[in-house]
Formats: structure tokens, sequence, C-alpha cells
């Protein structure tokens, strides 16, 4: 792609971004008032790219307490190998999978997850994800169990491959309701427009990206719930196009 192109592409993705700005306040300045808040957020259990997938699977609806908790007994149990997981007794990986609900699928999951690695990837699944286009990346890891769009962009942020928010619904809703991107019911829709619109204001090294994720995610989970959420104890209320929205129309 000439430079020429890839000025008409990066001005094309800036204006759009204008475009589903509603309004909001800096990106930095939200984040950096929910990072007072919560507090600097721990290190991701998991950000090579396998193991994310792993991560994702090994307890099907568990919170983030129990879903560490599985992850940390799945790595000294068995291994975070393709090989020991293949290798490992089923009676393990669904002791494992009992810290979610329906283990017997976890132990699935996580069998056709080294299945695919090693047979689509060889065992690397990172050098893999290194060497592909970004495009390519994606595809690649929507080939395991659970990823989809948003999963896999959220294992290529964490992997420091592409510089993105990996967002997922609690993170999305936040940034949405500050004034990032379109509501609607379509879900890809409102991911790709909120997206957009943190594109241009987005930090630039991996962990600033990681940590913004993780607080956007917390305080979704936490205060700006999909339901009743509590605004009356919300740090950025006072920047919140949801909340402004709401107490007019009170």
């Amino acid at each position: 792609m000439s430079d020429c192109e890839n000025e008409i592409r990066e001005l094309t993705r800036r204006r759009s971004g204008a475009l589903t700005r509603r309004g909001a306040a800096p990106l930095g300045r939200l984040l950096s008032t929910l990072k007072r808040f919560y507090g600097r957020p721990e290190p991701p259990a998991a950000t090579d790219p396998f193991e994310q997938i792993l991560y994702e699977n090994v307890a099907y609806l568990a919170g983030d307490a129990r879903r560490t908790e599985a992850f940390r007994a799945l790595r000294e149990r068995i291994g975070l190998t393709p090989e020991r997981i293949l290798e490992s007794r089923d009676a393990a990986l669904h002791e494992i999978g009992l810290r979610g609900i329906l283990p017997a699928s976890t132990a699935e999951k996580l069998r056709e997850t080294a299945r695919v690695a090693l047979e689509e990837f060889g065992g690397d699944l990172a050098g893999a994800i290194r060497r592909l286009p970004t495009t390519e990346a994606k595809k690649a890891l929507r080939k395991f169990p659970s990823i989809g769009e948003p999963g896999a962009e959220k294992i290529l942020v964490f992997a420091g491959r592409l510089r993105a928010l990996g967002l997922d619904s609690n993170g999305l809703r936040v940034l949405v309701r500050l004034g990032y991107g379109r509501e609607g019911k379509n879900y890809s829709a409102r991911y790709r427009s909120a997206q957009e619109a943190a594109a241009p204001e987005l930090p630039s090294s991996r962990v600033a990206l990681i940590e913004a994720s993780q607080l956007l995610r917390r305080h979704g989970q936490e205060l700006c719930k999909a339901s009743n959420p509590r605004c009356d104890a919300c740090p950025v209320r006072g920047d919140c196009i949801y909340f402004r929205t709401m107490s007019a129309s009170r």
C-alpha cells in the first residue's frame, strides 16, 4: 500500500471517529479519573495468545476471581501447553472446570483449543500471530472455541499486536455511555463505532492499552451496569453523556 493510500485510510479513520464521538470528554482524562478511583489494575493473568484463549475457556460463566483460580489450577496441575492438555485426564480437566458451570463442556473446549493450536499452528500460536498480518491473525484466532472478533482483538491488544481497546460487553457499555460510539441493537456495529471513535485518542503503549481495557471493564462490572447503574457513585458522571441524558429526562 502506498504512502498516499495510507494517508487516506488514516484520514478516513479519524473522520469516522470524530463522527461517532458524541461530545465526549477526552478519553485520557476519563481513564485517569477511573484509575484514581479504582487504582492501578493488576497485570492480566495472561498475555500470551494461547494462554489467553485457555483463560477464556477454563471456567464457563465464572467471575474473574473464580476464572483466575481455575487458570492457576490448570497451570499448576496440568500445564499451559497443547501437549500437556491433550495428555491430561478428563477427570482433572473436569475438576478444574467446576469453578464455572458445565465442566464437561469446559474440558472439551480446552482439548479443542489444544488440538487447533497443534494442528493449525504447530503448537506455536504466538509465533504464528507475530508473522501474520492483523486481519489474518484475527481470522486465525477465531478458529478457537469462544473467540469472536472482539475476543480476537483483545488477544492481539494484550499480546502487543494491535493498537485498540480490548473491549468486552462491560467496557463497551461504559465507552458508549461516555459518548464514544453509537447506541443500537446491533452489537457488532456498536462495538465497531466505539473503537473508531476512541482510535484517535488511544494511549501508545501496550501496558496503557491493557490498563485502559481493564479499567473500562471494571467500571462496567461494578458501577456502570446494564441495569440500575450506580450513577450516584460514579467518578465520571460529570462527563457522562448517559448520565446527563437521564438527568434531563427526569
